[in-house]
């Protein structure tokens, strides 16, 4: 009692029946990303109205077969067929199977919504049973035969008949009135010309219907299951357009396409309001530029997709050159293509960076490699590099690297991060580092939006919201956004990306896409044929089948593809044919961007470290490290190395102004050095004495007659200088040393100059009798030739006097000797001399300075050299 109480409520408020509105369809209104602006696209007049009588038999039995076999026999409500409906709703949800009638069609796309309510479905059979009351079911026929969506904004199928035969719909044959019965299910999935393959199987599923409920016989069934679609629909270059305007063409089948995909089965015969994310002035550039002189050649194709970096929503599409809608392929949505090196952030590098810390400094060897199977891997130059950073790696785009990061990020994890980007890849291979195709540049412009939306990544989309034709009910149906990967992973993938649009950068490899005051980043892609491809097509190795460029700003993520339909007609990347899609993309890009574009900013979760490239592991660069091997680089905070490199550091200097002081048996070493933080290692005769932090020393022990060679060595973080060394020799005083002042007095009775020559022969028999050593004391009264006892003892000293005559009396002193003890500032008898020959003087401390000068200038120069 009470459902036919709720029953009897809903249907009193039911909408009245109203001939103009059941006859002709709704048409859907669309409205651009602004909400405002109306997008000229479907109209209600494109359509061939048919009436009943012309009609031909198997049509209508091809769709009553289909859509409502026992039509003539009820009042409007199918019993049995809503009885299983029943069955499969109780066991499925409500609204999970349909039990509608073609008189429930008509009211439902005449006058409500498409809502899955019982309010809807009790109007809905009112309103079905009164049409049967007031129409005949002829009349109620021939409006679903005109009024149903059949693709695109074509309706009723006359009109459908017209548009993929080219005939009236009275000369349908079995198989193209199969083929049309069956499109209302879902009109652009079974479109011939877009999918031919689907609609044949779509056709062959009504031709079983029509011979299960005796319209045909297996025979009939047979022929026209054996007959191609494709074998008499319009030829392509004969197809027309039934748009009012192509502009936008591209851009709405996608949005056709959209809500069919959408649950909740929305129909754009229902009289809907559909919110699009079209940028008409976005598009009208795209389209400029799809029309634009930049092509080399009238066969040459192209395709973009711009996309929000921010929302994901699709502001426009280039879809072909010159496109005209199913008249030529989508070659934005086409995945057959092969999008090359532009897959190399979302397969190799982004995944290292998430999944194993990698910064943009790892270092990554160019070299030699070939994959597992032992086929080689080629760089497009042929060379090898060496050691590089993965930043430098993705924008020169170096093969042998990305492979390397493949293979290290491993294909589970690579898989794993592309599908959280919208890229479904049944696998990922070794060789997937450097192309993969089953990615549309709809989908490449998303993924990459998702680098420049902080790690956010939003499905590509043109369907914001659907208002209901009742101007009140809504449904949000935008999808929502998702974190693909963290934002210091999104930045830091950026941030190498603008390095290959840098035009100041030796070997970027998108400077042509580059466009002066915006921030942007972006990567090149070319696929290759292969070496039978090439032998096939008698093609040679400067041929390529596809160039792609995939760019972004914080505004705007464009994808472009440039190419031959003919895939047997090569891109010639010797030429500027190469550059084809970088300048497209440019050329949109500038025009659609504001001046007061945002950068893109650092986030926190990013940090920024000086390296020394090259280095494995990482390790920051030291103050001796050449500026051609520094590099500063971004990582994930936490993730920074902290230890330096050893290996440009210099040894430490020498120390300067070493001294050797003698006191009775003590050596006084002290010397001089310009850092703080070494230490110093004394050592006498090649025996280490100690290490200090000082800079002073005292040798304790000497002895008579042994020379000593002092050495001091400064050491630094295991490094150590050149040594600075100094040697003193002691030698035994004169034994007779206080009878020698008195006589000393001749020396300074300079004017007695004629002895000299009188005295050569008395020195020099001194020098013949030097074995008489052990009678000093004898000749010691002879108190006018004291100094003739020393030349006695040191051979040196008479050379002296035979070289300064006029100084016969200070020939035997040895001048050499009180010299150095001068220098040593010591009265005691040693002798000291420093490396360089000259004892402690000045000499020895300018000696080293310049010689540590020298030397590190040396090195630092052969260092960078060698980098």
């Amino acid at each position: 009692m009470f459902g036919v109480v709720l029953f009897a409520v809903y249907a009193s408020s039911a909408p009245e029946l109203d001939e103009e509105l059941l006859r002709d369809p709704i048409s859907p209104v669309f409205l651009a990303n602004d909400g405002e602006t109306e997008i000229p696209y479907f109209t209600a007049q494109n359509r061939e109205y048919v009436e009943y009588d012309d009609i031909p038999q198997v049509m209508e039995d091809a769709i009553l077969a289909t859509e409502d076999n026992r039509f003539y026999d009820h009042s409007g409500i199918d019993l049995i067929r809503l009885g299983g409906a029943v069955v499969a709703n109780i066991t499925g949800g409500f609204g999970s199977q349909g039990a509608s009638t073609i008189t429930q069609q008509v009211i439902k796309n005449s006058f409500l919504s498409n809502e899955k309510t019982l309010k809807r479905k009790a109007q809905e059979a009112y309103l079905a049973f009164k049409l049967e009351q007031e129409y005949s079911k002829e009349e109620i026929f021939e409006m679903y035969f005109n009024k149903i969506l059949m693709s695109g904004n074509t309706y009723g199928f006359g009109t459908a008949a017209e548009q993929f035969f080219g005939k009236p719909a009275a000369e349908l044959e079995l198989h193209e009135a199969a083929l049309l019965a069956g499109m209302p299910q879902s009109p652009n999935r079974y479109n011939p010309f877009k999918n031919p393959q689907a609609a044949e199987e779509r056709r062959d599923v009504v031709l079983n219907l029509m011979e299960q409920h005796g319209k045909i016989d297996a025979a009939q069934k047979e022929e026209a299951w054996n007959t191609p679609v494709e074998s008499t629909l319009v030829p392509e270059d004969q197809r027309t357009t039934t748009e009012e305007s192509t502009e936008y063409t591209a851009f709405m089948e996608m949005v056709v396409d959209e809500l069919e995909a959408l649950e909740g089965g929305y129909s754009l015969d229902e009289g809907l309001t559909i919110y699009t994310t079209l940028e008409p002035y976005v598009q009208e550039r795209v389209n400029e530029t799809m029309e634009s002189d930049l092509f080399f050649d009238d066969e040459v194709e192209s395709a973009m997709t711009v996309v929000d970096t921010k929302t994901g929503g699709i502001s426009a599409v280039g879809a072909a050159r010159e496109y005209e809608g199913d008249v030529r392929r989508n070659f934005a949505t086409s995945k057959d293509r092969v999008i090359g090196s532009t897959i190399k952030p979302l397969v190799s590098y982004g995944p290292a960076i998430e999944y194993l810390d990698w910064s943009t400094g790892q270092t990554l060897v160019d070299e030699e490699y070939s994959y597992s199977s032992g086929q080689e891997i080629r760089n497009v130059d042929g060379q090898f590099l060496g050691p590089m950073t993965a930043r430098e790696a993705l924008y020169r785009s170096r093969n042998i690297p990305a492979v390397k990061a493949l293979a290290e990020v491993g294909s589970d994890n690579a898989k794993d991060f592309i599908q959280k980007l919208g890229l479904d890849l049944d696998n990922v291979y070794e060789s997937t580092a450097l192309g993969a195709d089953n990615i549309s540049s709809v989908e490449l412009a998303g993924a990459f939006a998702a680098f420049g939306n902080n790690g956010v990544f939003t499905e590509p989309h043109t369907i914001k919201k659907i208002v209901f034709r009742d101007g009140s009910t809504e449904e949000i149906v935008a999808p929502e956004p998702v974190t693909a990967m963290k934002d210091s992973t999104a930045y830091m993938v950026t941030d190498m990306l603008r390095d290959a649009v840098d035009t100041s950068i030796a070997g970027a490899t998108g400077k042509e896409a580059a466009i002066s005051g915006l921030d942007m980043a972006g990567k090149t892609g070319t696929s290759n044929y292969s070496e039978e491809n090439l032998q096939e097509y008698g093609l040679d190795a400067s041929s390529a089948r596809d160039v792609w460029f995939a760019g972004y700003t914080t505004d705007y993520s464009i994808s472009v593809w440039s190419g031959y339909p003919d895939v047997r007609t090569p891109i010639d990347t010797a030429s500027n044919e190469r550059l084809l899609a970088q300048r497209l993309f440019k050329q949109v890009m500038s025009q659609i961007s504001s001046p007061e574009t945002a950068s893109f900013q650092q986030p926190d979760s990013v940090s920024q470290e000086v390296i020394e490239v090259g280095t494995e592991p990482l390790r920051l660069a030291s103050p001796f490290t050449p500026w051609s091997m520094r590099s500063e680089e971004l990582f994930a905070r936490g993730t920074e190395p902290s230890t330096v490199s050893e290996r440009f550091v210099a040894d430490p200097d020498r120390p300067s102004g070493l001294r050797a002081d003698v006191s009775g048996n003590t050596a006084n070493l002290s010397w001089s050095h310009g850092s703080d933080d070494v230490s110093f290692e004394v050592s006498v005769n090649g025996e280490v004495l100690t290490t200090t932090d000082d800079t002073n020393y005292s040798y304790d022990g000497l002895e008579e007659g042994v020379t000593y060679t002092f050495r001091v060595v400064a050491t630094q973080n295991g490094r150590r200088s050149d040594p600075a060394s100094t040697t003193i020799e002691i030698t035994p005083p004169p034994e007779e040393e206080p009878e020698e002042e008195p006589e000393e007095e001749p020396v300074e009775e300079e004017p007695v100059e004629e002895e000299p020559a009188e005295e050569e022969p008395v020195e020099e028999e001194p020098a013949e009798e030097q074995p008489a050593e052990e009678q000093p004391a004898e000749e010691q009264p002879a108190e006018e030739q004291p100094a003739e006892e020393q030349p006695a003892e040191e051979e040196p000293a008479e050379e002296e006097a035979v070289e300064t005559p006029d100084e016969p009396v200070d020939t035997p002193e040895q001048p050499e000797e009180p010299e150095e003890a001068d220098q040593e500032g010591s009265g005691s008898n040693a002798s000291s001399s420093n490396e360089n020959g000259n004892g402690n003087s000045n000499d020895n401390e300018n000696g080293n300075n310049d010689g540590n000068n020298n030397g590190n200038n040396s090195n630092s120069e052969d260092d960078e050299d060698a980098s």
